[in-house]
């Protein structure tokens, strides 16, 4: 997945295009692998859309245990790592490249070539160098990591939309990197000035 964007592709949303924004799952959303999602659009143009899932955790992943599994830091060092790498959550980003690790971030740490500037202060990076920094204590101020990623091709996600599958609301850090991943839900809707139990209500009398 390459996540390069040309020019054209970074005018923000007065182009009509999401990235930078939140997308917000309807409760009757079927596909249960975007159950009650909450997803950061870091790319979206008429090539299609890429977005990371930020409000399911992983199952039994820890960050410094994954430092571990990839070699980044050998298995001794994993009690010497600094707070912040260890608070750093692991989620499941989306049902795309399972296998691959992409951290979203502050925009205080950036790696030439590498990492992706989205908006307000929002980065994308796919490449160890990243996890080698966070367990250096030389990484970003908030970070989080997403195992896989949300991919739509050129024009699904307007069709979705159009479909009344997602909302979306601007983003800010709480939604991205806030560390309790269960309210983070109820707390985009409210962003938009919705009660999850009038929308549910509503969903199930349409």
């Amino acid at each position: 997945m390459k996540i390069a964007r040309n020019k054209t592709a970074q005018q923000g949303p007065g182009r009509g295009y999401l990235d930078g924004q939140m997308l917000i799952a309807m409760p009757a959303m079927n596909d249960e692998r975007f159950s009650r999602a909450v997803i950061y659009v870091c790319a979206h143009s008429t090539e299609g859309a890429m977005g990371i899932i930020v409000n399911h955790p992983a199952a039994n992943i820890k960050f410094p245990d994954l430092l571990v599994q990839l070699e980044v830091i050998p298995a001794a060092e994993r009690i010497q790592l600094p707070e912040r790498a260890e608070e750093v959550k692991v989620l499941k980003g989306g049902p795309v490249e399972t296998g691959r690790g992409f951290v979203l971030h502050s925009a205080d740490f950036f790696i030439e070539n590498s990492t992706l500037p989205i908006d307000e202060g929002i980065c994308l990076t796919a490449t160890l160098d990243i996890l080698k920094a966070i367990a250096r204590g030389n990484g970003p101020a908030s970070a989080i990591l997403a195992l896989g990623y949300a991919g739509w091709a050129p024009g699904q996600l307007e069709q979705e939309i159009q479909q009344n599958g997602w909302l979306h609301c601007a983003a800010d850090p709480e939604l991205i990197f806030g560390k309790d991943t269960g309210t983070k839900y109820e707390k985009a809707l409210r962003k938009i000035g919705i009660d999850l139990g009038m929308l549910s209500s509503e969903a199930g009398h349409a």
